[in-house]
């Protein structure tokens, strides 16, 4: 996925989840912040940033913050980019060896799935989660509590017993991570339900993205460990 006229900027704080206030040559801006998580240990005061300039002079904040510098390594916080990067390796024939028709956001039942994939030999639902949080290169998820993370788990080991294909996809928006585990100290349920979902056939992928300020790209599979940490 690439980005369309980059700025770069500093970042000076943040007044609730939507905006950001930051520094772009010498002048004060206030920007979209395209993730409404909580993002405390990216978004510090100084932090170098990368936005996105919008194409709409129309809009209020004419700016979207998209990518962060954290001690030397891009972390890309847009969280609505691993859908549309996702979407974009899986028609690349990353995931699956045949060729698939991809459809997002498909319906199911009273669920609605991020991507649904279908061949001749298989019928697939595919769940996206963008990881931004890390420490000590260890990736962890979710960086807030997350009832409808535990909701879309639940309902992938659902599809499972209807007889199709399910997959969560951790996209790790950063490089350089030895592992990824769940984030048992903010949001333990969730991880009682990803070894659920595991279990139960559920696929769990992650993949870390090389980040550049104007694009991020899936790249490379992370090892996961599901036991939980003391």
């Amino acid at each position: 996925m690439k980005y369309e006229n980059i700025t770069e900027g500093r970042f000076l704080d943040r007044p609730n989840r939507f905006i950001a206030h930051v520094e772009i040559a010498g002048q004060v801006e206030t920007v979209h912040v395209k993730n409404t998580g909580r993002c405390r240990e990216l978004l510090v005061p100084g932090a170098q940033i990368f936005l996105e300039k919008s194409s709409n002079p129309a809009r209020k904040t004419a700016y979207d913050l998209v990518c962060v510098n954290k001690g030397g390594r891009l972390i890309n916080m847009d969280s609505q980019i691993p859908n549309k990067a996702v979407l974009e390796w899986v028609k690349a024939g990353h995931l699956f060896p045949e060729e698939v028709q991809v459809t997002p956001e498909k319906t199911y039942g009273n669920s609605r799935f991020d991507l649904y994939a279908c061949s001749d030999k298989r019928k697939a639902f595919i769940e996206v989660k963008g990881v931004t949080l890390e420490a000590d290169n260890i990736a962890r998820f979710p960086d807030a509590p997350t009832a409808r993370g535990v909701k879309h788990l639940e309902e992938l080991i659902r599809c499972m017993e209807d007889g199709y294909e399910a997959y969560l996809l951790l996209v790790i928006q950063m490089k350089g991570l030895t592992r990824f585990e769940p984030n048992w100290d903010t949001h333990w349920e969730f991880g009682e339900t990803l070894q659920k979902a595991q279990k139960a056939g559920v696929h769990i992928l992650a993949y870390d993205c090389l980040v550049e300020p104007d694009r991020m790209e899936i790249q490379d599979p992370v090892p996961i460990c599901l036991e939980e940490t003391k």
